[in-house]
C-alpha cells in the first residue's frame, strides 16, 4: 500500500491471489491496529500512518547482491569475449535491466560479485552507482564461495540475491518485504531443477534436486537479515570443508533448512523469469541472435562453412588449456551446405598475451609440413594472423592416459614417425634462447620474476645450458607439447593436435616435455624413455635417431637435464602469463622444482 496507494481493493486481490473477502478482512484490521487510515472522501482509499510507517521500515529492502563471477561456460562462445550478465536481450543488457528494476523501487546499495573479464564491469560504477567485489575463487568455487566473500557487504542488511545472467519480464522487486523467500516458477514433467516442498503457507520444508511437476528454486531469492544471520555461520563452515568446493550456496540453505528461519516460496507466473541456459535458448527468446551474435568467433564459423549462424548448434565448452580457449559445435542437420550438415568441429581461440609466445606463421608451416604422415587432426582452417583454428572432431576420441603402458607406448609410436620422418622447417626451439625470451617479456615494462632467489637459479640455469649444448645433440623436428591431453585416440589412429610449439630440437625433448606434462619423476620419466627406446626396437629401428653419437646411459643424464631446463622454461612461461591475469595452481611450483631438483641432481 505503499508502494501503490492507489490500488482498490479488488486490485489488491488480484495482485496477491487473496479472495476480496480476505483483502477486505486485513484491510480492517490494520486500520483497527493503527496502521492504516482512510483518506477523506476517497472512498476505498487508505494512507499509512505513522504507526504504519514505523512498522514497514522493519521489513525495508537494504540492499542487492548481485553474483556475476562465473564464466558461463554452457554459453561459449559468446562468454570468451563477454561475461553472460553483459549480454544483450532486446537491446538491454541482462544485468543493467535489473539494476534499473532495483533502482525503481529505491534499492541503491547494489553490490556486484564479480571475477572473469572483472574489468568488463566497471562501467556500471559510475553509470548506475554500483559496488564491485571481487571474488578470488571465482574460477575454483562456486557460489558458496560467492557468498562467503560478500559475506561482510550483506550482514545486517535486509537482501535479494540475484544472478547477473537472470531476465526478468516484470519489476518483481519491492521497498519493503515481510518475509524471507526464494522465486519458484512451476515446471510440468521431469525436471532437473531444485524441486521445493511447502507447507499449505508456502514455507520451504525441503529442497531436492530434480522431480516432476513441482515448483522448482527460480530466479532471485530475498533474505531478511535474521535469516542471514543465522545462515552465515553455516556457508563459513560449509566454505572450510574439503570437497564443498563445488557447492552452490543453496546446498547450504538445502542441508541446514531445518536449523535456520522461515523461508518461503514466491510463486512467479510463467514466463515471468527466465535463465537462459545456452545461446539456443537465447535464440528461441531474442530472434537477434539467429543470425547476429556479435561474437567473433561464431561470424568466423560463418563465414568458413558459409551458413547464417543459425546453423551452428550444439555449442559446447571444451576443458581450457593453458594456452588457448575451445569450443565443439555442430552444424544443424539440415543446413543448406549438405558437405558439413550433421558434422561435429572444434574451434580454437587463442588464449591472453599468446601473440608474444607462439609464432602462427610457423605452426601453420608445421600443419603443412606434416601433413603427408598422417598424424594430425584434420584442419579446415587455420588464420596466420590470429591463431584461430578449425578442424574436425572425432567422434569417441579419447586423450591418452600415460599411466597405462599400452597407450604410453603407442604415443611413443606416433612420436616416433615424427622423429624418423625426416621432415624439416627453419625454425628451431632453443631451449636456452626461449628461457631468455620468457625472462625478457616477464621484465618488460618494470616488471619483475616473481621468484626470490632468481640470480642463483639463473647461474645454475648457465650452467646446464652449457652441458647440454656441449653434446651436440641430433636436431629433428619434435612436437614440444608432448603431453597426454595433446595424444588423441580415434577410430581412425592415434592423431597428434596442438603443435604451436613444434620446432627442430633434440628428439629426447620431447620424452623430457612428455614427462614434466604429467608429473612424472625422474626414475618415471627414465622408464618413459625406455619404452620409446623399446618401441624404436619393435619397429626395426636399432640405431633410431635419438641414440645418434650417444648412448642410452648418455640419455638418462641428459634426460633429466632437459627435464630441469623445461621445468625452468615453464615456470617462466606462467610468471609472464600471470602478469597478464591468468592463474595456474602450483603447476608453476612443480615447473620450477624440476629445475631445482635436476640441479642437486647433476651437481651443476
Amino acid at each position: 500500500m505503499m508502494e501503490h496507494p492507489e490500488y482498490s481493493q479488488r486490485q489488491w486481490a488480484e495482485e496477491t491471489g487473496m479472495s476480496l473477502g480476505k483483502v477486505n478482512q486485513c484491510i480492517k484490521h490494520w486500520e483497527e491496529e493503527g496502521y492504516l487510515e482512510k483518506q477523506e472522501g476517497k472512498g476505498e482509499k487508505r494512507n499509512l500512518t505513522e504507526k504504519g510507517k514505523a512498522f514497514l521500515q522493519e521489513h525495508k529492502v537494504d540492499a542487492a547482491l548481485i553474483l556475476a563471477a562465473g564464466f558461463g561456460s554452457r554459453f561459449v562462445p559468446l562468454t570468451y569475449e563477454c561475461p553472460k550478465g553483459l549480454l544483450e536481450v532486446f537491446g538491454e543488457r541482462m544485468i543493467e535491466r535489473q539494476i534499473k528494476q532495483l533502482h525503481e523501487v529505491g534499492v541503491k546499495d547494489i553490490t556486484i560479485v564479480v571475477g572473469y573479464l572483472k574489468e568488463k564491469f566497471d562501467y556500471l560504477v559510475d553509470a548506475y552507482g554500483v559496488k564491485l567485489l571481487y571474488n578470488p575463487e571465482y574460477s575454483t568455487k562456486n557460489t558458496i564461495g560467492t557468498l562467503y566473500h560478500a559475506r561482510k557487504a550483506v550482514e545486517g542488511k535486509n537482501f535479494y540475491i540475484l544472478s547477473s545472467d537472470n531476465w526478468m519480464r516484470e519489476n518483481m522487486y519491492h521497498s519493503i518485504e515481510p518475509l524471507s523467500w526464494y522465486a519458484a516458477s512451476y515446471m510440468a514433467g521431469e525436471t532437473k531443477e531444485w524441486v521445493l516442498d511447502c507447507g499449505k503457507d508456502g514455507q520451504i520444508k525441503r529442497v531436492e534436486v530434480g522431480g516432476e511437476d513441482a515448483y522448482c528454486m527460480y530466479g532471485p531469492v530475498f533474505l531478511k537479515k535474521e535469516f542471514f544471520s543465522a545462515l552465515r555461520p553455516f556457508i563459513e563452515e560449509y566454505y572450510h570443508r574439503p570437497g564443498t568446493e563445488d557447492f552452490y550456496w543453496e546446498d547450504v540453505l538445502r542441508l541446514e533448512l531445518k536449523h535456520l528461519p522461515p523461508i518461503y516460496r514466491n510463486e512467479q507466473k510463467d514466463g515471468q523469469i527466465y535463465e537462459f541456459e545456452n545461446l539456443e535458448e537465447l535464440r528461441l527468446f531474442d530472434e537477434k541472435y539467429n543470425d547476429h551474435s556479435g561474437s567473433e568467433a561464431m561470424e568466423l564459423i560463418s563465414s568458413v562453412f558459409r551458413i547464417p549462424e543459425r546453423d551452428i548448434v550444439k555449442l559446447r565448452c571444451l576443458k581450457a588449456g593453458m594456452t588457448n580457449k575451445s569450443f565443439l559445435f555442430s552444424i544443424h542437420e539440415e543446413s543448406e551446405n549438405k558437405d558439413y550438415a550433421g558434422k561435429d568441429f572444434i574451434c580454437r581461440i587463442p588464449g591472453v598475451g599468446t601473440g608474444k609466445l607462439i609464432n602462427r606463421r610457423e605452426e601453420e608451416e608445421i600443419y603443412s609440413i606434416v601433413k603427408d604422415l598422417e598424424i594430425t587432426e584434420e584442419l579446415l582452417y587455420f588464420n596466420p594472423e590470429n591463431g584461430y583454428k578449425i578442424s574436425r572432431y572425432y567422434e569417441e576420441a579419447r586423450n591418452a592416459d600415460f599411466s597405462k603402458q599400452e597407450e604410453r607406448r603407442a604415443c611413443m609410436k606416433l612420436l616416433l614417425k615424427l622423429h624418423e620422418g625426416k621432415k624439416e622447417v627453419n625454425h628451431a626451439f632453443s631451449l636456452g634462447e626461449k628461457i631468455q625470451y620468457y625472462e625478457d617479456i616477464c621484465l618488460e615494462g618494470g616488471g619483475e620474476i616473481p621468484y626470490q632467489d632468481y640470480g642463483k637459479i639463473k647461474e645454475g640455469m648457465k650452467r646446464m645450458l652449457q652441458y647440454t649444448e656441449g653434446t651436440n645433440p641430433p636436431l629433428c623436428l619434435c612436437h614440444i607439447d608432448a603431453v597426454q591431453d595433446n595424444f588423441i585416440f580415434t577410430k581412425e589412429g592415434v592423431k597428434m593436435i596442438d603443435w604451436e610449439y613444434a620446432g627442430m630440437a633434440d628428439p629426447l625433448l620431447d620424452i623430457a616435455m612428455g614427462a614434466i606434462y604429467s608429473y612424472m619423476d625422474f626414475e618415471e620419466a627414465k622408464q618413459f624413455l625406455k619404452d620409446y627406446l623399446q618401441v624404436a626396437k619393435a619397429e626395426g629401428k636399432e640405431k633410431p635417431l635419438i641414440l645418434s653419437r650417444r648412448t642410452e646411459a648418455d640419455l638418462e643424464k641428459l634426460l633429466i637435464a632437459y627435464m630441469g631446463l623445461s621445468g625452468l622454461l615453464w615456470s617462466l612461461w606462467c610468471a609472464y602469463k600471470m602478469r597478464k591475469g591468468q592463474e595456474f595452481g602450483e603447476y608453476s611450483l612443480k615447473m620450477l622444482r624440476y629445475f631445482k631438483d635436476a640441479k642437486k641432481i647433476l651437481g651443476i
